[in-house]
């Protein structure tokens, strides 16, 4: 069976935060992914998903720009979700022209089964750390990132 260690560097590589955070993100993406794949789910989905909690009902368009998603590509996650009957689509009350999506309750029960393993896999991945690094280390990626915390 194949190791999935990750891949040696080079010593110069090796001790750079670039290097370290891209390690990270990496083994989060995969812990993340395999968490949401439980729940016939991949990470745009539930991005998706996420946003139109947020924003609902939001124009097509809108949500597009608000997650910086290709609009080609976000009709693919739009189509996926609506066939799984976890968003609806209508004409935009504020502009008929335009589509509104929506969260139907099925898309609020998933995205709540979805947010539960995405954060258990977090938890996993920041386990190494104490509660109190857990918290010193979200503030310095929010610092690094410019994310704001909620």
């Amino acid at each position: 069976m194949a190791d999935k260690a990750a891949p040696a560097a080079p010593s110069r590589i090796r001790p750079l935060p670039s290097w370290l955070l891209g390690r990270a993100a990496a083994r989060g993406r995969s812990l993340v992914a395999d968490a949401l794949a439980g729940h016939g789910m991949k990470m745009w989905h539930h991005v998706v998903l996420a946003a139109v909690e947020d924003l609902e009902p939001v124009a097509q368009a809108d949500l597009g720009r608000a997650v910086a998603l290709d609009p080609k590509d976000l009709v693919g996650i739009l189509n996926d979700l609506q066939d799984a009957s976890l968003l609806v689509r209508a004409p935009d009350p504020k502009d008929r022209r335009k589509n509104a999506v929506s969260l139907t309750a099925a898309g609020r029960r998933r995205l709540e089964d979805c947010t539960a393993a995405g954060d258990r896999a977090n938890a996993e991945l920041l386990a190494p750390l104490t509660p109190d690094e857990r918290v010193q280390f979200l503030d310095m990626l929010r610092r690094i990132t410019g994310a704001g915390g909620d």
